[in-house]
């Protein structure tokens, strides 16, 4: 029987550009492991692999749903009570035009469908830098070449409006605006936000505003959705549990789509043909989203008041160690120090895992200004070990840059 030659399969030549920073090092702790040390993760937004539970009322809603039987496919859209109540909150925030609300495999799903929903090859969407890597990855496998905003560290990581406008081209269908900020934890003022749907109007264009982390603010200032600011203009609310209600594993998020009815009509069928392909998202975690929005709040307040301490630690930290300096996170749980190093941020990152098994992530993997150099980290772990945890990092930088 002759030999049969292998054959090499090749992957998709869109797949070259898709990357994803925060879990690309996984290689990187796994040798540390391996060595047997352990590795302090503060490269993953994951409360619950810290001191951070589950709220007990959202974990009993979904027990019941599942002794319920509530174990089949469910609407393609979500239940109708999980919808009910993602309205209702909406409403209670401001958002007054509320089109159309559905249930997705959390926010990455929603991003998904939601992009792919509205792009067509040759067009383009605004998303800022840095960025959430979710969205380049997503605009990679589309085939739609990624097109940034600055972010202006200067100013808090707000919106740069002059790169913003300098950007924009007869192609441009969108923008993206991720409010809290993840990687810098930038909350956007209402006057910010009135600029940004002021370039919305004038550029006919649709605003995701991506809002998961809107309870978890850690300033005296009020989280502004966007699409409550902007009632005539289309914009998609991306939310969910995973973050205000510390449940990320469950794959919970949701969309509202909100602006003019007539307008946004043919956007909405589109995404309804989408939804229905893949069925459904999970169908008993959606019986928390109710007991979530509906019920105590009281996690909340105690989340973030850990989470304040923790972000007051970190900025000290930065600001008071050498080559390093940070502007004060005012939401979420991340922050985005500055480095003045001689080298680049992976390497920076990569060699700190390997000599003090303290893992982060290079700031270019979210993108940043050339010739800057930056590295996010995520303070959700205690005080106790997150001071061990910067002590490492400056012995790390005065062994290496000294």
């Amino acid at each position: 029987m002759p030999s049969i030659q292998t054959r090499e399969i090749n992957a998709a030549h869109r797949l070259e550009n898709v990357r994803y920073a925060i879990r690309d090092l996984a290689a990187v702790a796994e040798q540390v492991t391996r060595q047997g040390h352990t590795v302090l993760p503060l490269n993953v937004g994951d409360p619950n692999i810290f001191d951070f539970q589950t709220p007990r009322h959202l974990i009993e809603a979904v027990y019941k749903a599942m002794r319920d039987n509530k174990n089949g496919y469910a609407p393609s859209a979500g239940i109708k009570e999980a919808l009910d109540a993602i309205r209702a909150e909406a409403e209670g925030h401001g958002i007054r035009s509320v089109q159309d609300v559905f249930v997705t495999s959390g926010v990455s799903e929603a991003v998904d469908i939601c992009l792919t929903a509205l792009l067509n090859p040759g067009e383009q969407i605004l998303t800022p830098s840095p960025d959430y890597p979710l969205y380049s990855a997503v605009l990679a496998r589309l085939g739609i070449p990624i097109t940034s905003y600055d972010l202006n560290e200067h100013d808090g990581w707000q919106p740069d409006l002059i790169d913003i406008q300098r950007k924009i081209t007869s192609s441009t269908r969108a923008l993206v605006l991720i409010n809290p900020n993840n990687p810098t934890g930038a909350v956007c003022s209402r006057r910010m936000l009135e600029q940004l749907a002021e370039f919305a109007r004038r550029y006919n264009l649709v605003v995701f505003a991506d809002e998961i982390y809107n309870k978890l603010i850690l300033d005296d200032q009020q989280h502004i959705s966007l699409a409550a600011v902007a009632p005539d203009l289309p914009v998609v609310t991306f939310g969910g549990l995973s973050k205000n209600y510390l449940a990320p594993g469950w794959r919970i998020g949701w969309v509202i789509v909100s602006g003019d009815p007539s307008g946004v009509k043919p956007y909405v069928e589109g995404i309804h043909r989408l939804l229905r392909a893949r069925l459904c998202a999970n169908h008993p975690e959606q019986y928390a989203i109710k007991a979530a929005l509906d019920g105590p709040q009281d996690h909340l307040r105690e989340v973030c008041g850990k989470l304040r301490a923790r972000r007051d630690l970190t900025v000290k930290w930065a600001n008071s160690t050498p080559r390093v300096s940070c502007v004060s996170p005012r939401g979420a749980f991340y922050a985005f120090p500055r480095l003045e190093i001689p080298e680049g941020d992976e390497i920076f990152v990569k060699e700190l895992c390997l000599q003090k098994h303290v893992l982060v992530v290079h700031g270019s993997g979210f993108g940043q200004k050339p010739g800057t150099r930056h590295f996010r980290l995520v303070f959700l772990p205690d005080e106790q070990t997150l001071t061990k945890a910067y002590q490492s990092i400056s012995q790390f930088i005065a062994q290496r840059y000294a």
